[in-house]
Formats: structure tokens, sequence, C-alpha cells
């Protein structure tokens, strides 16, 4: 049974918390795995505020701390969910030898010939600032740096994130979604993948048929970029994934935890 055990470290995506993965952690809990699912800098009940984070690495950080922390021979399963493909990516970089696989849940995904930078610029050609409807997108001169704002705004998340949910997820995050940045302005993000760390990793992505937030065709596109992928599909999921279709995304985690 030890040996059937694996370890998930959940990532969550801009403006979101550790909160957003309840329903998956509890299913791969009482499954019998281990979970792990930090808040990021300035996110979920992580006490530091945006306008503190200078720079993408930092807001990372709580990952890595998380992973630094493992036992030596210990290997975790990455999930990242929306910009926490970012994240993961980074953190794929940064400790290939912890990864065992990692997960990309409509998340925005590089490749060491895809640049982060790339992918953020071909982003807002397909979603120009018109489609966030009521998000926000402001700059505070008190930052370090010029590292825009992003509250996303209550029609938006009805509408391109969360039109699937329950009523109550919906609601719930109204509650709990703090201001994030993609950190567009941060120059560490460029060209930081390699073949021999990044490319070294078991990658999956799983396409979100019914997200609006990324749409499908760009999450196509981005696997592409990737002949290397494997590539999964959930039929009936939003951008919110973990919310609209846990069960079916926990039953998709087992398939890939079985074979890495």
């Amino acid at each position: 049974m030890e040996a059937k055990i694996k370890h998930f470290v959940l990532v969550h995506g801009m403006c979101h918390g550790a909160w957003c993965w309840y329903k998956l952690a509890t299913l791969l809990e009482q499954a019998g795995h281990r979970v792990t699912a930090p808040d990021l800098s300035a996110s979920g009940m992580n006490l530091r505020k945006i306008e503190e984070v200078e720079s993408f690495a930092d807001y990372c950080q709580p990952l890595f701390d998380a992973i630094a922390a493992l036992p030596q021979e210990e290997k975790v399963i990455l999930v990242g969910h929306s910009l926490g493909g970012f994240v993961i990516a980074l953190a794929m970089e940064t400790f290939p030898e912890k990864v065992s696989a990692a997960v990309f849940v409509a998340a925005v995904m590089p490749s060491e010939m895809l640049s982060i930078s790339k992918i953020e610029e071909e982003y807002f050609q397909e979603h120009p600032v018109e489609y966030f409807m009521d998000t926000s997108f402001s700059l505070n001169p008190e930052m370090p740096g010029p590292k825009p704002i992003t509250s996303l705004g209550p029609t938006y998340l009805a509408t391109k994130m969360y039109q699937i949910c329950p009523p109550e997820d919906l609601t719930l995050a109204k509650m709990l979604l703090r201001p994030g940045s993609t950190f567009s302005s941060d120059q560490a993000k460029k060209d930081m993948l390699s073949k021999q760390n990044y490319g070294s990793v078991n990658r999956i992505f799983i396409v979100c048929k019914q997200d609006k937030a990324i749409k499908m065709e760009f999450q196509k596109w981005m696997v592409e970029q990737s002949p290397d992928t494997e590539v999964k599909e959930l039929e009936e999921a939003d951008h919110m994934a973990m919310l609209s279709q846990p069960r079916e995304l926990f039953s998709l985690l087992m398939e890939i935890s079985k074979k890495h």
C-alpha cells in the first residue's frame, strides 16, 4: 500500500488560493494520498499583499519552500491550474529531480521552445482586454516595479470561469478572491526553461472543453508547441475544473498516478 501512495502538490491560479482545491483535495486524501496545497505569495491566507511581492519568483516562493522541504528521495506530482501552469513550470526547471509528473489543468503551459513571455503575448492577442468584462487592471505607484494588478470581476467570473460550477462555489470565490498579477513585466520569467531540466519531466495537459477563460483552441495550441505532452480531456469542465468536475478530474489524476 505504501508504494501506491502518491504526493500531489496542487498549485492554484491567479487571484485564487489553496481553498479552490477543497473538493479535489478531499477526494485525493480519502483515496489515501498525500496532498499539499500551498497559498502562493499574496494569495489565499498568505499574509502578504500583492504590492509587496517583488517578482514572479517571489510569488512562487511558497511552492519552492514546500518542495525544498521534501525528504531527499521523495517525488511529487505537480498539478497547476491556470496561471499556476507558469508556477509549476518554474518548479520543474528548479527541482526536476523532485517531480515525477506535472499536470497542467486548463493552465498556461510553456515549453523549451515557447517562452512564458511569448505565451502571454499570444494569450492577450486571443483574449483582448474587453474579453475580461468587468475585471479591472491597474498599476499601483506603491509597488517597486511596473507590475499590473488584476481584480477579477463578478460578471467575468460567472460568465467565463465558473459558468458550470455550483452557484455556492461562485459565491465562495467572490468572498475569497484577492487581487493578483500575471507579473507580465518581470524579466525573470523570460526564456528560463531548459530541455535538461523542465524538458525532462513528464508533462500531461488536461483540456477543459467548456473553458471560456483560456479558450479550448488556445489550450490545444499550447499542446502543439509541446509535442511530447500527453493529453487528456474533460468534456464538461469549465475553467474551474476542480470545482465543476472534481470527480472526473480525480479519476484522471488516478490514471496519471498509476502511470507515473
